[in-house]
């Protein structure tokens, strides 16, 4: 029998319902939709302002609907893709993953995903009153906050219902890398084949020079606008976690079943391996 280690990953299937152009109603809507369809994660985003479009048009604040949508679901993980670090002290975000993860558990274990990057929408900051400062810097704030939010879930009443897995966005070489070699279960980039494989060797000297064994981490990527033959490039490289983006006011998810189907050849495919392992 094959150990845990030696185990191919599953591939999953995320969308990034983009939390801008619509009412509240159109996106609780695509959720419940995508939900049904069997998307594994639903992802929002951590922004104050359109990223794309009308600068100022209709948009939501993340984590107030991140509880609405744990509430909402039984089956799908959820997060943020990602989380911005800046905006709140790392005590707090620690507590308010740990009460989504409960709101989503349902008498079970909890779906929450805990997704974090250092920031870099430069209005968010200007409109709200943060410090936007310098990619270092923000950086550095990044990486001293995780150790504050990982000490917290061990100490709140009651703990997580689980060791809620931690997303890291970011490609940084000398610095993202290396948080993500300590601290992250998940690591999300917007890479292409090349550029993956690059950064997986930067990430594994990362790894080798903070004593962790980085095969732990799983690697996740945007599809956007690659073709299924890219999508297979990074899927043989260890890419197993695929995010779809959609956007108000029509949130198109009809491109959807067709990754899903792709996710569920490849998982099946998986199964028959594990089982002759």
């Amino acid at each position: 029998m094959a150990s845990p280690a030696s185990v191919p990953r599953p591939v999953r299937i995320g969308v990034q319902i983009a939390p801008q152009h619509a009412p509240y109603e159109k996106i609780r809507d695509t959720a419940a939709a995508l939900e049904a369809l069997g998307v594994d994660i639903l992802f929002n985003w951590d922004h104050f302002y359109p990223l794309s479009g009308e600068p100022d048009g209709l948009h939501f604040e993340s984590w107030t609907m991140l509880a609405a949508l744990a509430e909402q679901t039984s089956s799908v993980e959820l997060g943020a893709l990602v989380n911005c670090n800046s905006y709140r002290n790392a005590n707090l975000q620690a507590d308010m993953a740990r009460t989504i993860d409960h709101i989503s558990a349902k008498g079970g274990t909890g779906r929450f995903i805990f997704g974090i990057g250092s920031g870099w929408f430069e209005r968010d900051y200007d409109e709200y009153g943060y410090e936007f400062g310098t990619a270092g810097g923000r950086l550095d704030a990044l990486a001293a906050s995780m150790p504050v939010i990982e000490d917290r879930w061990s100490r709140l009443n009651p703990p997580p219902t689980r060791k809620i897995p931690v997303l890291i966005g970011g490609g940084g070489e000398k610095k993202t890398l290396r948080i993500v070699a300590k601290h992250a279960d998940i690591w999300h980039s917007f890479s292409d084949a090349a550029t993956l494989e690059r950064k997986l060797g930067i990430l594994a000297e990362h790894g080798r020079a903070v004593g962790r064994d980085v095969a732990e981490i799983e690697i996740s990527t945007e599809i956007g606008k690659s073709s299924p033959a890219d999508v297979e490039l990074l899927h043989d490289l260890g890419a197993t976690m695929f995010t779809i983006g959609i956007s108000g006011p029509d949130y198109d998810i009809s491109g959807v079943e067709d990754w899903l189907s792709w996710r569920d050849e490849k998982n099946a495919h998986l199964s028959g391996v594990t089982e002759t392992s």
